[in-house]
Order: structure tokens, then sequence, then C-alpha cells
């Protein structure tokens, strides 16, 4: 499913891509993608590729991003918010580096927070889109109210999603699969999520 869906992917989406690319290049300059390392299954990293949607330079800051971030330019917000800066992600489908659904893959430094039963999650491919990606939709825009983005998402945010991606690794399904993608693409489906694999009540 994950080789044909993102074959599939990239043959529609390939104008789009092809537009996403020639616009940055005007723009931005080069480069067009910004990839980064991440750790994926069994804890082996590879190179993730996004869209650059950031000013040069815009990793030197750190791995959290609120909204209103100086650093994002407005081609950039548009492509974020509309997560199209996630397309160049389907190679890494192709390549088996990634799943369609699945957690989004960490950092180094935060994969090695995982601890006990929460390795588990590391036994999967990580994913474009997931539960844990799906729940927090509004991530930039809660990490800008509150007075120390960093350490509220590494406090709350993260403990969150690592509770959503065991929960998927442990009551996962085909059909889960299928409804997580049909609500990266619209919201209305997300009533039809797994009760598992929901956004959290409240954080603190």
């Amino acid at each position: 499913m994950d080789i044909v869906g993102a074959s599939a992917g990239m043959v529609v989406m390939g104008p789009s891509i092809v537009i996403i690319g020639v616009a940055l290049r005007r723009t931005m300059g080069r480069p067009v993608l910004y990839r980064q390392v991440r750790i994926g299954r069994g804890g082996r990293p590879f190179v993730m590729p996004k869209f650059r949607t950031m000013s040069e330079g815009d990793g030197s800051r750190g791995s959290v991003t609120i909204a209103d971030d100086p650093r994002v330019t407005r081609l950039g917000r548009a492509l974020r918010r509309t997560r199209l800066d996630e397309l160049p992600q389907l190679w890494c489908v192709i390549r088996g580096e990634m799943s369609l659904v699945g957690p989004r893959p960490d950092v180094p430094g935060y994969a090695d927070m995982l601890q006990g039963r929460d390795r588990a999650v590391l036994e999967l491919r990580p994913g474009i889109t997931g539960p844990a990606t799906l729940a927090f939709r509004d991530e930039e825009s809660l990490l800008a109210s509150v007075a120390d983005p960093l350490r509220y998402n590494d406090e709350v945010i993260y403990p969150a999603k690592t509770r959503l991606n065991v929960a998927y690794l442990e009551h996962w399904s085909l059909r889960g699969d299928c409804l997580y993608l049909l609500a990266t693409l619209h919201p209305a489906f997300e009533r039809w999520l797994p009760r598992s694999g929901r956004a959290p009540g409240s954080l603190p």
C-alpha cells in the first residue's frame, strides 16, 4: 500500500511539486529542499527532505517552531499550513525509509528520550501522517500561546505524542491507516478515527 500510494501520489502531485520547486527557487533561491537527519525504523538514521519554508539559516534556533515565527517565509507559511512541504517525503516512502502512516520521525536527541515500552515505536517505519500529526495539527499555535515553547514541547506535547504513537502500534489496523490518510486530506473524517488515535481531551 505504501509503494502504490506513494507512487500514485508522486504522479498526481507531480505538477504541484514542480510548481512549488520553481516558486521556492525564485523567491528563496537555493536550496529548494531542507534536509534533516531523523531516526527511522530500528533506530537507524536517515535524511528526511522537506520543501524549505524558512529563510537561510533556518535551523539555527532549534527544531521547535511556533506560529508567526519570523524565520518562516510567506510562501513557507502556506506550505506548512497545507502540509505541502511534506511532499518530497513520498520519495522516502518509495525508498522504504518511511510509510504513509506512522509516527513522525524524531530528531536524534528526541529519539534518545524514549524509554521502556515507548521505544517500541521504533519498530515502525516513521510516517508522513499519523495519529500524533493529526492530534496536533495546530501545534505551532499551541506553542505560541505558552511562555516557554521548548519546555512545553518537551514536557507536555512530546509525551502526549509518544502515548498516541504507542497506542497506534498496539491497535494498528489497515482500516485505521486508511482513515488517518482520509483525515489528513480533510478534517471531517477525524470523527471516524480509532478512539486510541484521537487527540487528548486537554493538555496542561
